[in-house]
């Protein structure tokens, strides 16, 4: 049965040691799209060579970086994932699938989390449910900096099989983004006028740990999902304390 025709948009920076996993596990693509911020490295060589056409696009910001390849596919219906993903060969099949008669005009689907060597399947890694397949008539993603999501004016429907990714390649690094990414939480909620005290700067990484390491049973993942989850707390301290500090001192928060 022939199914609609499907666009893949990916953003890069510098993503030569991940990409090209990426992009073989979606060779049923019609077209693909990357959005690339300026790499240094073999990346918008790689994705030529795939066949993508690369668009050079000065970073935007996550939310309106994804848009941007959205609003130049050709297709209608996109399939949007970052070059840290990949997806799996049950999914790819649940894509196809609903792609030659489509029942809704956004889907979701679970995304698997490796940490530390380990695919996380409780707490906060999984099922981690991301809207990543859509009609762009009818979704589109928001204008978050950060923890960017696609916002949809139609019913979701949920997925069989998972998109894995592959969420760090050593502590460090991962470290590192994760402080980048609170700073820019703690800006966006400082320019849309959020503030809070010192019982939110407290209860928010305690509260979560429970949440994630017991009720939704991180335990379950052994040591990695014990410091995936630590981590995550320490996330929502260090995100709130930085709002502290923007609302102190009013400066930008580095």
């Amino acid at each position: 049965m022939e199914r609609v025709p499907l666009s893949v948009v990916i953003i890069t920076l510098n993503e030569e040691h991940s990409l090209g996993d990426c992009l073989k596990s979606i060779e049923f693509a019609d077209e693909l799209v990357v959005v690339d911020s300026g790499s240094t490295d073999k990346t918008v060589e790689i994705a030529e060579k795939a066949g993508a056409i690369v668009i050079n696009q000065p970073w935007l910001g996550y939310g309106a970086q994804k848009q941007q390849g959205v609003d130049q596919a050709i297709n209608d219906w996109v399939l949007c994932i970052d070059a840290d993903e990949r997806v799996s060969r049950d999914l790819s099949t649940a894509i196809l699938t609903v792609l030659e008669s489509p029942n809704a005009k956004a889907y979701e689907m679970p995304r698997c989390n490796r940490f530390m060597g380990r695919w996380l399947r409780h707490g906060e890694g999984y099922p981690d449910l991301s809207l990543r397949l859509f009609n762009r008539n009818f979704a589109k993603w928001s204008n978050d900096v950060v923890h960017e999501k696609v916002i949809a004016d139609c019913e979701v429907i949920r997925l069989k099989g998972d998109l894995l990714h592959e969420s760090e390649h050593g502590i460090t690094e991962y470290i590192s983004k994760q402080n980048r990414y609170t700073s820019l939480q703690a800006q966006s909620m400082f320019e849309s006028g959020k503030r809070i005290g010192a019982l939110k700067l407290i209860s928010s990484p305690i509260f979560r740990f429970i949440k994630f390491y017991f009720i939704r049973l991180g335990f379950i993942d052994g040591l990695p999902g014990l410091i995936h989850i630590a981590i995550g707390c320490v996330n929502s301290f260090l995100k709130y304390a930085k709002l502290i500090e923007k609302s102190k001192s009013g400066k930008n928060i580095s």
